[in-house]
Protein backbone atom coordinates (compact mmCIF):
# COMPACT_ATOMS: atom_id res chain seq x y z
CA UNK A 1 0.00 0.00 0.00
CA UNK A 2 1.12 3.51 -0.72
CA UNK A 3 1.23 6.26 1.83
CA UNK A 4 1.37 9.97 1.12
CA UNK A 5 4.05 12.04 2.80
CA UNK A 6 4.88 15.76 2.75
CA UNK A 7 1.44 16.98 1.71
CA UNK A 8 1.50 20.60 0.63
CA UNK A 9 -1.55 22.47 -0.62
CA UNK A 10 -0.51 24.49 -3.64
CA UNK A 11 -3.65 26.15 -4.96
CA UNK A 12 -7.29 26.39 -4.12
CA UNK A 13 -9.78 27.64 -6.68
CA UNK A 14 -13.51 28.18 -6.43
CA UNK A 15 -15.93 27.60 -9.28
CA UNK A 16 -19.73 27.94 -9.36
CA UNK A 17 -20.16 24.23 -8.58
CA UNK A 18 -16.83 22.91 -7.35
CA UNK A 19 -14.06 23.62 -4.91
CA UNK A 20 -10.87 22.61 -6.69
CA UNK A 21 -7.94 21.80 -4.41
CA UNK A 22 -4.57 21.03 -5.95
CA UNK A 23 -1.78 19.64 -3.81
CA UNK A 24 1.57 17.96 -4.21
CA UNK A 25 2.65 14.74 -2.55
CA UNK A 26 5.43 12.21 -2.58
CA UNK A 27 3.89 8.69 -2.68
CA UNK A 28 5.88 6.25 -0.62
CA UNK A 29 5.93 2.49 -1.23
CA UNK A 30 7.86 0.11 1.05
CA UNK A 31 9.86 3.00 2.46
CA UNK A 32 11.03 4.20 -0.94
CA UNK A 33 9.90 7.67 -1.94
CA UNK A 34 8.66 8.01 -5.51
CA UNK A 35 8.91 11.18 -7.59
CA UNK A 36 6.56 13.96 -6.59
CA UNK A 37 3.07 13.79 -8.06
CA UNK A 38 0.31 16.34 -8.27
CA UNK A 39 -3.21 15.41 -7.18
CA UNK A 40 -6.48 17.19 -7.72
CA UNK A 41 -9.47 16.87 -5.40
CA UNK A 42 -12.92 18.04 -6.41
CA UNK A 43 -15.38 18.99 -3.67
CA UNK A 44 -18.87 19.47 -5.00
CA UNK A 45 -21.21 22.13 -3.69
CA UNK A 46 -24.93 21.53 -3.37
CA UNK A 47 -25.88 21.68 -7.05
CA UNK A 48 -28.21 19.42 -9.05
CA UNK A 49 -26.65 16.97 -11.48
CA UNK A 50 -26.89 17.61 -15.19
CA UNK A 51 -26.99 14.85 -17.81
CA UNK A 52 -23.62 15.54 -19.38
CA UNK A 53 -21.65 16.97 -16.45
CA UNK A 54 -22.01 14.80 -13.38
CA UNK A 55 -19.55 14.93 -10.50
CA UNK A 56 -18.34 11.52 -11.67
CA UNK A 57 -17.70 12.79 -15.19
CA UNK A 58 -15.92 15.95 -14.02
CA UNK A 59 -13.64 14.14 -11.61
CA UNK A 60 -12.98 11.12 -13.84
CA UNK A 61 -10.02 12.74 -15.61
CA UNK A 62 -8.17 13.19 -12.32
CA UNK A 63 -8.68 9.68 -10.96
CA UNK A 64 -5.53 7.66 -10.75
CA UNK A 65 -6.13 4.81 -8.34
CA UNK A 66 -8.71 2.07 -7.99
CA UNK A 67 -9.95 3.27 -4.61
CA UNK A 68 -11.26 6.48 -6.17
CA UNK A 69 -13.71 4.45 -8.23
CA UNK A 70 -15.04 3.00 -4.96
CA UNK A 71 -15.64 6.30 -3.18
CA UNK A 72 -18.72 5.85 -0.99
CA UNK A 73 -19.65 9.54 -0.94
CA UNK A 74 -19.64 9.79 -4.73
CA UNK A 75 -21.55 6.51 -4.98
CA UNK A 76 -24.29 7.83 -2.71
CA UNK A 77 -24.42 11.06 -4.72
CA UNK A 78 -24.85 9.15 -7.96
CA UNK A 79 -27.51 6.92 -6.40
CA UNK A 80 -29.36 10.00 -5.14
CA UNK A 81 -29.30 11.51 -8.62
CA UNK A 82 -30.69 8.27 -10.07
CA UNK A 83 -33.53 8.38 -7.52
CA UNK A 84 -34.33 11.98 -8.40
CA UNK A 85 -34.53 11.18 -12.09
CA UNK A 86 -36.55 7.96 -11.88
CA UNK A 87 -40.27 8.37 -12.53
CA UNK A 88 -41.24 4.99 -13.98
CA UNK A 89 -40.31 1.33 -13.53
CA UNK A 90 -37.35 0.21 -15.61
CA UNK A 91 -35.50 -3.07 -16.10
CA UNK A 92 -31.80 -2.88 -16.94
CA UNK A 93 -29.55 -5.83 -17.77
CA UNK A 94 -25.83 -5.81 -17.10
CA UNK A 95 -24.18 -8.06 -19.66
CA UNK A 96 -20.95 -9.05 -17.91
CA UNK A 97 -20.60 -11.43 -14.98
CA UNK A 98 -17.86 -9.21 -13.59
CA UNK A 99 -20.39 -6.40 -13.39
CA UNK A 100 -22.85 -8.75 -11.67
CA UNK A 101 -20.32 -9.60 -8.97
CA UNK A 102 -19.49 -5.92 -8.44
CA UNK A 103 -23.20 -5.07 -8.11
CA UNK A 104 -23.88 -7.81 -5.58
CA UNK A 105 -20.62 -7.41 -3.65
CA UNK A 106 -21.06 -3.67 -3.22
CA UNK A 107 -24.83 -3.70 -2.76
CA UNK A 108 -25.35 -1.36 -5.69
CA UNK A 109 -28.83 -2.71 -6.38
CA UNK A 110 -29.80 -1.78 -2.82
CA UNK A 111 -28.81 1.85 -3.40
CA UNK A 112 -31.25 2.15 -6.28
CA UNK A 113 -34.92 3.10 -6.10
CA UNK A 114 -37.41 0.24 -6.07
CA UNK A 115 -38.50 1.23 -9.58
CA UNK A 116 -35.13 0.11 -11.00
CA UNK A 117 -34.59 -3.62 -11.40
CA UNK A 118 -31.22 -5.02 -12.43
CA UNK A 119 -31.23 -8.42 -14.11
CA UNK A 120 -28.17 -10.45 -14.93
CA UNK A 121 -27.16 -11.36 -18.46
CA UNK A 122 -25.22 -14.18 -20.12
CA UNK A 123 -21.83 -12.46 -19.91
CA UNK A 124 -20.01 -15.25 -18.08
CA UNK A 125 -17.84 -17.08 -20.63
CA UNK A 126 -17.39 -20.14 -18.43
CA UNK A 127 -21.13 -20.36 -17.83
CA UNK A 128 -22.21 -20.26 -21.49
CA UNK A 129 -19.69 -22.84 -22.72
CA UNK A 130 -22.00 -25.65 -23.87
CA UNK A 131 -22.08 -28.94 -22.02
CA UNK A 132 -21.11 -30.85 -25.15
CA UNK A 133 -17.86 -28.84 -25.38
CA UNK A 134 -17.15 -29.46 -21.68
CA UNK A 135 -17.67 -33.20 -22.16
CA UNK A 136 -15.45 -33.15 -25.25
CA UNK A 137 -12.74 -31.38 -23.23
CA UNK A 138 -12.98 -34.04 -20.52
CA UNK A 139 -12.62 -36.81 -23.10
CA UNK A 140 -9.61 -35.16 -24.75
CA UNK A 141 -7.95 -34.48 -21.38
CA UNK A 142 -8.35 -38.16 -20.44
CA UNK A 143 -6.66 -39.33 -23.65
CA UNK A 144 -3.20 -40.89 -23.03
CA UNK A 145 -0.36 -38.73 -24.26
CA UNK A 146 -2.36 -35.49 -24.08
CA UNK A 147 -1.29 -32.49 -22.02
CA UNK A 148 -4.49 -30.49 -21.54
CA UNK A 149 -4.01 -26.81 -20.68
CA UNK A 150 -6.67 -24.46 -19.39
CA UNK A 151 -7.25 -21.38 -17.31
CA UNK A 152 -8.05 -22.27 -13.73
CA UNK A 153 -11.69 -21.20 -13.85
CA UNK A 154 -12.58 -24.12 -16.14
CA UNK A 155 -11.30 -26.89 -13.91
CA UNK A 156 -14.40 -27.17 -11.71
CA UNK A 157 -17.04 -26.56 -14.38
CA UNK A 158 -19.26 -29.65 -14.24
CA UNK A 159 -19.73 -31.81 -17.29
CA UNK A 160 -22.10 -34.74 -17.55
CA UNK A 161 -19.88 -37.02 -15.45
CA UNK A 162 -17.26 -34.93 -13.68
CA UNK A 163 -14.91 -32.02 -14.30
CA UNK A 164 -11.28 -31.46 -15.25
CA UNK A 165 -10.23 -31.93 -11.62
CA UNK A 166 -11.81 -35.38 -11.78
CA UNK A 167 -9.79 -36.19 -14.90
CA UNK A 168 -6.62 -34.92 -13.21
CA UNK A 169 -7.34 -37.07 -10.15
CA UNK A 170 -7.59 -40.12 -12.39
CA UNK A 171 -4.14 -39.50 -13.83
CA UNK A 172 -4.83 -37.12 -16.70
CA UNK A 173 -2.20 -34.47 -17.42
CA UNK A 174 -4.30 -31.33 -16.84
CA UNK A 175 -2.35 -28.12 -16.34
CA UNK A 176 -3.35 -24.59 -15.38
CA UNK A 177 -1.73 -21.89 -17.50
CA UNK A 178 -1.92 -18.12 -17.28
CA UNK A 179 -1.70 -17.45 -21.01
CA UNK A 180 -2.36 -19.49 -24.15
CA UNK A 181 1.23 -18.73 -25.12
CA UNK A 182 2.27 -20.84 -22.11
CA UNK A 183 0.63 -23.79 -23.87
CA UNK A 184 2.59 -22.97 -27.04
CA UNK A 185 5.82 -23.05 -25.04
CA UNK A 186 4.84 -26.39 -23.50
CA UNK A 187 4.32 -27.77 -27.01
CA UNK A 188 7.82 -26.62 -27.91
CA UNK A 189 9.28 -28.21 -24.77
CA UNK A 190 7.41 -31.52 -25.20
CA UNK A 191 7.47 -32.37 -28.91
CA UNK A 192 6.36 -35.95 -28.23
CA UNK A 193 3.18 -34.90 -26.42
CA UNK A 194 -0.08 -33.54 -27.79
CA UNK A 195 -0.68 -30.16 -26.12
CA UNK A 196 -4.28 -28.91 -26.20
CA UNK A 197 -5.41 -25.50 -24.99
CA UNK A 198 -9.03 -24.90 -23.99
CA UNK A 199 -9.85 -21.63 -25.77
CA UNK A 200 -13.12 -20.23 -24.45
CA UNK A 201 -14.47 -16.77 -23.74
CA UNK A 202 -15.85 -13.60 -25.26
CA UNK A 203 -14.06 -11.12 -27.47
CA UNK A 204 -11.87 -10.13 -24.51
CA UNK A 205 -9.76 -13.30 -24.43
CA UNK A 206 -9.97 -14.14 -28.13
CA UNK A 207 -7.00 -12.02 -29.37
CA UNK A 208 -4.52 -13.85 -27.13
CA UNK A 209 -5.91 -17.20 -28.28
CA UNK A 210 -5.66 -16.10 -31.90
CA UNK A 211 -2.05 -15.06 -31.30
CA UNK A 212 -1.27 -18.49 -29.81
CA UNK A 213 -2.55 -20.28 -32.91
CA UNK A 214 -0.77 -17.79 -35.16
CA UNK A 215 2.50 -18.39 -33.29
CA UNK A 216 2.08 -22.16 -33.37
CA UNK A 217 1.73 -22.01 -37.15
CA UNK A 218 4.73 -19.68 -37.48
CA UNK A 219 6.82 -22.04 -35.34
CA UNK A 220 5.67 -25.07 -37.32
CA UNK A 221 4.32 -26.89 -34.26
CA UNK A 222 2.53 -30.12 -35.15
CA UNK A 223 1.64 -31.11 -31.59
CA UNK A 224 -0.35 -28.01 -30.58
CA UNK A 225 -4.09 -27.61 -30.98
CA UNK A 226 -6.92 -25.59 -29.47
CA UNK A 227 -10.45 -26.55 -28.48
CA UNK A 228 -12.30 -23.36 -29.47
CA UNK A 229 -15.58 -22.18 -27.97
CA UNK A 230 -15.54 -18.40 -28.42
CA UNK A 231 -18.78 -16.43 -28.27
CA UNK A 232 -19.75 -12.88 -29.28
CA UNK A 233 -21.77 -10.33 -27.31
CA UNK A 234 -23.83 -8.40 -29.93
CA UNK A 235 -25.64 -11.51 -31.27
CA UNK A 236 -26.45 -12.51 -27.69
CA UNK A 237 -28.00 -9.09 -27.04
CA UNK A 238 -30.12 -9.47 -30.16
CA UNK A 239 -31.19 -12.98 -29.14
CA UNK A 240 -32.29 -11.71 -25.72
CA UNK A 241 -34.28 -8.87 -27.29
CA UNK A 242 -35.95 -11.31 -29.71
CA UNK A 243 -37.04 -13.61 -26.89
CA UNK A 244 -40.77 -13.36 -26.04
CA UNK A 245 -39.87 -13.61 -22.35
CA UNK A 246 -37.43 -10.69 -22.43
CA UNK A 247 -38.14 -7.79 -20.05
CA UNK A 248 -34.93 -5.87 -20.80
CA UNK A 249 -35.38 -2.15 -21.50
CA UNK A 250 -31.71 -1.08 -21.42
CA UNK A 251 -28.26 -2.69 -21.37
CA UNK A 252 -25.03 -2.03 -19.55
CA UNK A 253 -22.52 -3.33 -22.10
CA UNK A 254 -19.25 -4.92 -21.02
CA UNK A 255 -16.40 -2.40 -21.08
CA UNK A 256 -13.59 -4.91 -21.54
CA UNK A 257 -15.27 -6.47 -24.58
CA UNK A 258 -15.66 -3.00 -26.11
CA UNK A 259 -12.02 -2.19 -25.34
CA UNK A 260 -11.14 -4.85 -27.93
CA UNK A 261 -14.00 -4.57 -30.43
CA UNK A 262 -15.11 -0.98 -29.96
CA UNK A 263 -18.82 -0.24 -29.92
CA UNK A 264 -19.55 0.41 -33.58
CA UNK A 265 -21.72 -2.73 -33.64
CA UNK A 266 -24.16 -1.42 -31.03
CA UNK A 267 -25.88 1.63 -32.62
CA UNK A 268 -27.82 -0.54 -35.13
CA UNK A 269 -29.11 -2.67 -32.22
CA UNK A 270 -30.14 0.37 -30.19
CA UNK A 271 -31.97 1.82 -33.18
CA UNK A 272 -33.63 -1.44 -34.28
CA UNK A 273 -34.97 -2.43 -30.85
CA UNK A 274 -35.33 1.01 -29.27
CA UNK A 275 -33.13 0.22 -26.25
CA UNK A 276 -30.39 2.36 -24.68
CA UNK A 277 -26.96 0.70 -24.49
CA UNK A 278 -24.36 2.19 -22.15
CA UNK A 279 -20.74 0.98 -22.30
CA UNK A 280 -19.89 0.50 -18.62
CA UNK A 281 -16.89 -0.42 -16.48
CA UNK A 282 -16.75 -2.62 -13.42
CA UNK A 283 -16.14 -0.52 -10.33
CA UNK A 284 -19.06 0.83 -8.27
CA UNK A 285 -18.85 4.36 -9.70
CA UNK A 286 -18.58 2.98 -13.23
CA UNK A 287 -21.72 0.92 -12.79
CA UNK A 288 -23.73 3.64 -11.09
CA UNK A 289 -22.80 6.11 -13.82
CA UNK A 290 -23.86 3.56 -16.44
CA UNK A 291 -27.21 3.09 -14.69
CA UNK A 292 -27.65 6.86 -14.38
CA UNK A 293 -27.12 7.37 -18.10
CA UNK A 294 -29.46 4.49 -18.94
CA UNK A 295 -32.20 5.91 -16.70
CA UNK A 296 -31.85 9.36 -18.26
CA UNK A 297 -32.31 7.88 -21.73
CA UNK A 298 -35.26 5.74 -20.64
CA UNK A 299 -37.04 8.66 -18.99
CA UNK A 300 -36.48 10.84 -22.07
CA UNK A 301 -37.59 8.01 -24.42
CA UNK A 302 -34.22 7.94 -26.13
CA UNK A 303 -32.39 4.87 -27.45
CA UNK A 304 -28.74 5.64 -28.06
CA UNK A 305 -25.32 4.16 -27.39
CA UNK A 306 -23.25 6.02 -24.80
CA UNK A 307 -19.68 5.37 -23.74
CA UNK A 308 -19.38 5.73 -19.96
CA UNK A 309 -16.00 3.95 -19.97
CA UNK A 310 -14.08 6.42 -22.14
CA UNK A 311 -10.86 6.00 -20.17
CA UNK A 312 -10.56 2.53 -21.75
CA UNK A 313 -12.99 2.21 -24.67
CA UNK A 314 -12.93 3.92 -28.07
CA UNK A 315 -15.49 3.71 -30.84
CA UNK A 316 -13.33 1.55 -33.14
CA UNK A 317 -11.58 -0.47 -30.42
CA UNK A 318 -8.22 -2.18 -30.65
CA UNK A 319 -7.47 -2.35 -34.36
CA UNK A 320 -4.37 -4.63 -34.19
CA UNK A 321 -6.30 -7.10 -32.02
CA UNK A 322 -9.21 -7.10 -34.47
CA UNK A 323 -6.79 -7.69 -37.35
CA UNK A 324 -5.35 -10.73 -35.56
CA UNK A 325 -8.84 -12.07 -34.89
CA UNK A 326 -9.78 -11.69 -38.56
CA UNK A 327 -6.60 -13.49 -39.57
CA UNK A 328 -7.22 -16.60 -37.42
CA UNK A 329 -10.99 -16.83 -36.80
CA UNK A 330 -14.20 -16.63 -38.79
CA UNK A 331 -17.76 -16.16 -37.55
CA UNK A 332 -19.93 -19.23 -37.04
CA UNK A 333 -23.14 -20.34 -35.33
CA UNK A 334 -22.49 -21.22 -31.70
CA UNK A 335 -24.40 -23.09 -29.01
CA UNK A 336 -24.71 -21.34 -25.64
CA UNK A 337 -25.19 -23.45 -22.54
CA UNK A 338 -28.73 -23.08 -21.23
CA UNK A 339 -29.76 -20.87 -24.14
CA UNK A 340 -29.30 -22.85 -27.36
CA UNK A 341 -27.79 -22.08 -30.74
CA UNK A 342 -27.48 -18.38 -31.62
CA UNK A 343 -26.70 -17.73 -35.30
CA UNK A 344 -23.33 -16.12 -36.05
CA UNK A 345 -22.56 -15.75 -32.36
CA UNK A 346 -19.14 -17.38 -32.18
CA UNK A 347 -15.78 -17.89 -33.80
CA UNK A 348 -14.09 -20.93 -35.28
CA UNK A 349 -10.66 -21.38 -36.81
CA UNK A 350 -10.32 -20.39 -40.45
CA UNK A 351 -9.46 -23.04 -43.03
CA UNK A 352 -5.79 -21.95 -43.07
CA UNK A 353 -5.56 -22.75 -39.35
CA UNK A 354 -7.88 -25.77 -39.24
CA UNK A 355 -4.97 -28.12 -38.54
CA UNK A 356 -4.90 -26.63 -35.02
CA UNK A 357 -8.55 -27.49 -34.33
CA UNK A 358 -8.56 -29.97 -31.43
CA UNK A 359 -12.20 -30.83 -32.09
CA UNK A 360 -11.25 -32.12 -35.55
CA UNK A 361 -7.96 -33.68 -34.43
CA UNK A 362 -9.56 -35.73 -31.65
CA UNK A 363 -12.64 -37.41 -33.09
CA UNK A 364 -14.42 -38.37 -29.89
CA UNK A 365 -17.23 -40.86 -30.40
CA UNK A 366 -20.38 -41.52 -28.38
CA UNK A 367 -20.32 -38.36 -26.24
CA UNK A 368 -23.71 -38.24 -24.50
CA UNK A 369 -24.60 -35.08 -22.62
CA UNK A 370 -27.26 -34.60 -19.96
CA UNK A 371 -27.96 -31.41 -18.01
CA UNK A 372 -28.87 -31.85 -14.32
CA UNK A 373 -32.64 -31.90 -13.99
CA UNK A 374 -32.65 -29.44 -11.07
CA UNK A 375 -30.34 -26.89 -12.69
CA UNK A 376 -32.03 -23.72 -14.00
CA UNK A 377 -28.89 -21.87 -14.98
CA UNK A 378 -30.23 -21.32 -18.49
CA UNK A 379 -33.02 -19.15 -17.11
CA UNK A 380 -30.51 -17.27 -14.96
CA UNK A 381 -28.33 -16.59 -18.01
CA UNK A 382 -31.33 -15.26 -19.95
CA UNK A 383 -32.28 -12.94 -17.10
CA UNK A 384 -35.69 -14.54 -16.53
CA UNK A 385 -34.77 -16.00 -13.12
CA UNK A 386 -32.76 -14.69 -10.17
CA UNK A 387 -30.40 -17.29 -8.65
CA UNK A 388 -32.16 -17.42 -5.27
CA UNK A 389 -35.43 -18.23 -7.06
CA UNK A 390 -34.03 -21.62 -8.14
CA UNK A 391 -35.22 -24.43 -5.86
CA UNK A 392 -31.76 -26.04 -5.76
CA UNK A 393 -29.86 -22.82 -4.94
CA UNK A 394 -27.85 -23.18 -1.72
CA UNK A 395 -29.21 -26.69 -1.16
CA UNK A 396 -28.37 -29.30 -3.77
CA UNK A 397 -26.35 -26.66 -5.65
CA UNK A 398 -23.44 -24.98 -3.83
CA UNK A 399 -19.89 -24.01 -4.86
CA UNK A 400 -18.69 -27.35 -3.44
CA UNK A 401 -21.39 -29.33 -5.27
CA UNK A 402 -22.31 -27.20 -8.30
CA UNK A 403 -25.04 -28.33 -10.65
CA UNK A 404 -24.23 -25.68 -13.24
CA UNK A 405 -21.37 -23.43 -14.26
CA UNK A 406 -23.11 -20.31 -12.90
CA UNK A 407 -22.45 -21.59 -9.37
CA UNK A 408 -18.77 -22.38 -9.82
CA UNK A 409 -17.51 -19.63 -12.12
CA UNK A 410 -15.89 -16.52 -10.66
CA UNK A 411 -18.26 -14.51 -12.88
CA UNK A 412 -21.38 -16.63 -12.40
CA UNK A 413 -24.49 -14.97 -11.01
CA UNK A 414 -25.30 -17.94 -8.76
CA UNK A 415 -21.80 -17.83 -7.27
CA UNK A 416 -22.19 -14.09 -6.58
CA UNK A 417 -25.51 -14.58 -4.81
CA UNK A 418 -24.11 -17.47 -2.75
CA UNK A 419 -20.83 -15.84 -1.72
CA UNK A 420 -22.49 -12.55 -0.73
CA UNK A 421 -25.43 -14.07 1.13
CA UNK A 422 -28.27 -13.30 -1.27
CA UNK A 423 -30.43 -16.26 -0.32
CA UNK A 424 -33.63 -14.22 -0.51
CA UNK A 425 -34.92 -11.11 -2.22
CA UNK A 426 -33.72 -7.96 -0.50
CA UNK A 427 -36.04 -4.97 -0.71
CA UNK A 428 -34.50 -1.53 -1.12
CA UNK A 429 -34.80 0.66 1.93
CA UNK A 430 -37.57 3.24 2.15
CA UNK A 431 -36.89 6.55 0.35
CA UNK A 432 -36.59 8.48 3.60
CA UNK A 433 -34.08 5.96 4.94
CA UNK A 434 -32.04 6.14 1.76
CA UNK A 435 -32.08 9.93 1.80
CA UNK A 436 -30.58 9.97 5.27
CA UNK A 437 -27.46 8.19 3.99
CA UNK A 438 -26.66 10.62 1.18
Amino acid sequence: MRSLRCLRTATTRYTPQYLLVRFSAWPEHAGVRSPRRTFVVLKKKAQPFSHRTSLYARSRATMKYLSEFRNGRLARSLAADIRRRTRERWTIMEICGGQTHSIIRNGIDQLLPSEIELIHGPGCPVCVTPLEVIDRALAIAATPGVMFCSFGDMLRVPGTSGDLFTVKGRGGDVRVVYSPLDAVRLAQQHPNREVVFFGIGFETTAPANAMAVYQARRLGLKNFSMLVSHVLVPPAIEAILNSPASRVQAFLAAGHVCSVMGYWQYPPLAKKYGVPIVITGFEPLDILEGIRRAVIQLELRRAEVENAYARVVTYHGNQPAQKMLAEVFEVTDRAWRGIGVIPRSGWKLRADYRQFDAGARFQMQSITTAEPRLCRSGEVLQGTLKPHQCEAFGKQCTPRTPLGATMVSAEGACAAYYHYGRFAELSPSRPQDRASTT
